[in-house]
């Protein structure tokens, strides 16, 4: 007497992928936002707000200032703007979540999502007060205009990501999708040409 292996569910599969890639963007927008919290308590505590340290000389230095502002300090008085667009990528993520099967997506939402989160936090916890609070910069790299830190590096590298998948058209579902039709012959019934070989 044989056993059958018993039959896999439908949707098994796409279930479990769907899972793991949650984990993977939860994982890492976990890892990013700690590690961009746990540097910028570094600062604080030990270097005074304008302060300089050189790490690669002039090539790469440490200079602890408070950004109220954009990237590149811009529409310095609109903090509650930049709070709200924060609040509204984070949103849209979220709702992308159980929708993405790929791993390249999964990190690139991932770091984009704990990227954000953590400016998001500055913006919500440190001085001047909710909502307004000023995002702590200290990354100088000679040659680069403006003061980043942790968050900014995986938000931009993220976004260079999704760009590079959107334009070689890799789907949330891991497929590599094109607008070329799929190939058929002139009926258009895909078993045509095997039943015509055969006669």
């Amino acid at each position: 007497m044989t056993l059958d292996a018993a039959p896999e569910t439908p949707g098994a599969a796409p279930a479990a992928r769907s899972w793991r890639t949650l984990g993977l963007v939860l994982g890492v927008a976990a890892l990013v936002w700690l590690g961009d919290f746990l540097a910028k308590e570094w600062v604080i505590a030990e270097m005074g707000e304008g302060e300089r340290r050189q790490v690669l000389g002039e090539v790469l230095q440490w200079h602890f200032v408070r950004n109220p502002g954009a990237a590149f300090s811009l529409a310095a008085g609109s903090t509650w703007i930049f709070t709200i667009l924060a609040a509204a990528v984070v949103v849209v993520i979220i709702t992308q979540l159980r929708r993405i099967r790929s791993i390249w997506w999964a990190a690139a939402f991932g770091g984009l999502l704990g990227g954000t989160l953590g400016n998001l936090t500055d913006r919500l916890t440190r001085e001047p007060g909710f909502f307004v609070g000023h995002v702590v910069d200290f990354i100088q790299v000679w040659g680069f205009p403006a003061i980043f830190n942790v968050a900014d590096i995986f938000i931009v590298s993220s976004m260079i990501g999704i760009v590079l998948l959107v334009l070689l058209n890799i789907g949330l579902d891991g497929q590599r999708h094109t607008d070329e039709p799929k190939a058929a012959d002139a009926s258009g019934e895909p078993g045509a040409d095997a039943e015509g070989a055969r006669d």
